[in-house]
């Protein structure tokens, strides 16, 4: 039509999926819930969070970058239901007026997008167990921020930051809790508070915890831990904290089996366990040490043996021997860094999630809330893009954002300011993907750029 107006954008393709995000009502539980006290000049404190959040997914790794690259990008925010962008200095300043009541609200309407669009949330419980996997990751910052101290990050001595508490549901790639912490709180102080977060995120009963298997490494190992997660009545994996403990055991194993898959390490069933709430299949692991002696932890399960086999990644067998169980359990544990470690290193690279740092607390567990919106739309948007080419399964949050939201292409607007047609330079290898996946809701076609 005439009074159409067509613009060229560097990232057509974000366009098509801001589209996407006002159709599916992604932003909706937010406007609804939360209600930041600040005055409104020329745009609401939500608006900026919006903004904030498209940045995210335009891969600005810093607020900075949202002036070049949100604001310069008029495509984008009408795309995404925003009339123009805010200045980044302004954002910023939205982001310091937020409370802890603040975040109460948006981790309520983060869990109302979960449960709206979540795979997690409509698990088949009487097909197979719901896989949570349970950590923290240090999130560095600088002296002057709140919480903000001293502790452990991988690779960083003397590093001050702050610790943020996870939970994923593995086989969905989708983050169920993201909670901060100050610096030196650990798994094994926050574990209690992110299952119970995840319980409500998921609306988890008693029948559908039974069939809820939590995998946590052995910062979360002790006792008390151990027993509160089996009085929950979830499943468990999961290697005991104490390798003193572990030590001691080493006399109550008569038979020890090679481990296939990582060289010198063996492996044995405990035929006199420990004691917890629950009976636990207890299964001991040694690696020789350079002196000549052993090093031993101890695996604790609740796991059956058709649970081990699928965690395993492997098809299920009947009367597997002891040898067999015990590899089974092994390749189930070391499976952990194909879960919530590796979404840690996406979300890192690929959403920028410790390079976005505050001062003040709230301010910076919502930009972490943010992120986690983020993840979970870039994961569907992943999603989309595989059920129309297959072999993009395999993206990470890394490669969607990078790749699939930044192709270029022409959009035409209505004279409402309508989206009206997408063109995407149809030499990019992931066009027509991405036509494929949305062309169903969109105008959306290919063409020379």
């Amino acid at each position: 039509m005439k009074d159409d107006k067509v613009e060229f954008s560097a990232r057509a393709s974000l366009v098509a999926y801001g589209v996407r995000f006002q159709q599916l009502g992604i932003w909706t539980p937010v406007r609804r819930l939360v209600k930041v006290k600040q005055k409104t000049r020329l745009h609401t404190p939500l608006d900026k969070l919006l903004d904030a959040l498209i940045n995210i997914l335009a891969g600005g790794a810093g607020l900075v970058e949202i002036n070049t690259r949100v604001r310069p990008d008029s495509s984008v925010q009408r795309a995404f239901g925003r009339s123009c962008c805010a200045e980044q200095s302004t954002i910023s300043d939205t982001l310091n007026a937020c409370t802890t009541e603040n975040i109460k609200q948006m981790r309520q309407a983060v869990n109302a997008v979960l449960r709206a669009h979540g795979g997690s949330f409509r698990h088949p419980y009487q097909r197979a167990a719901l896989l949570l996997d349970v950590d923290v990751t240090g999130l560095p910052a600088g002296r002057d921020g709140e919480g903000s101290s001293k502790g452990y990050f991988a690779g960083k001595k003397n590093r001050r930051g702050r610790q943020l508490g996870r939970v994923l549901a593995t086989d969905y790639d989708e983050i169920v809790v993201d909670s901060l912490a100050d610096g030196k709180r650990q798994l094994n102080r926050s574990l209690p508070g992110l299952l119970s977060q995840a319980a409500a995120a998921l609306r988890l009963d008693a029948a559908k915890r039974r069939a809820t298997i939590v995998r946590m490494d052995g910062g979360a190992g002790d006792a008390a831990n151990i027993n509160w997660v089996l009085k929950q009545g979830y499943q468990l994996l999961t290697k005991l904290t104490s390798w003193q403990r572990a030590h001691k055991l080493s006399a109550a194993v008569s038979t020890w089996y090679r481990d296939t898959k990582v060289a010198d390490r063996e492996a044995g069933w405990v035929e006199s366990p420990l004691s917890f709430a629950r009976p636990l299949r207890q299964l001991l692991v040694r690696t020789p040490k350079s002196n000549g002696t052993w090093r031993y932890h101890l695996l604790v399960t609740t796991l059956t043996d058709p649970m081990l086999f699928r965690l395993a990644g492997q098809k299920p067998r009947a009367h597997p021997s002891s040898e067999q169980q015990a590899r089974l359990l092994l390749t189930a544990y070391d499976r952990r860094s194909g879960g919530l470690e590796t979404q840690n290193k996406s979300d890192k690279q690929g959403l920028a999630l410790s390079r976005r740092n505050k001062r003040k607390f709230a301010a910076q567990e919502l930009l972490v809330l943010l992120a986690q919106l983020a993840h979970n739309f870039v994961i569907w948007t992943r999603n989309d893009l595989a059920q129309a080419t297959p072999r993009l399964r395999k993206f990470g949050i890394q490669r969607t954002v990078r790749d699939a939201f930044q192709i270029a292409g022409r959009v035409t607007f209505s004279k409402q300011g309508q989206v009206r047609q997408i063109t995407l330079n149809e030499s990019h290898p992931l066009a027509a993907a991405v036509q494929t996946a949305l062309g169903d809701d969109l105008s959306l076609n290919l063409g020379k750029i």
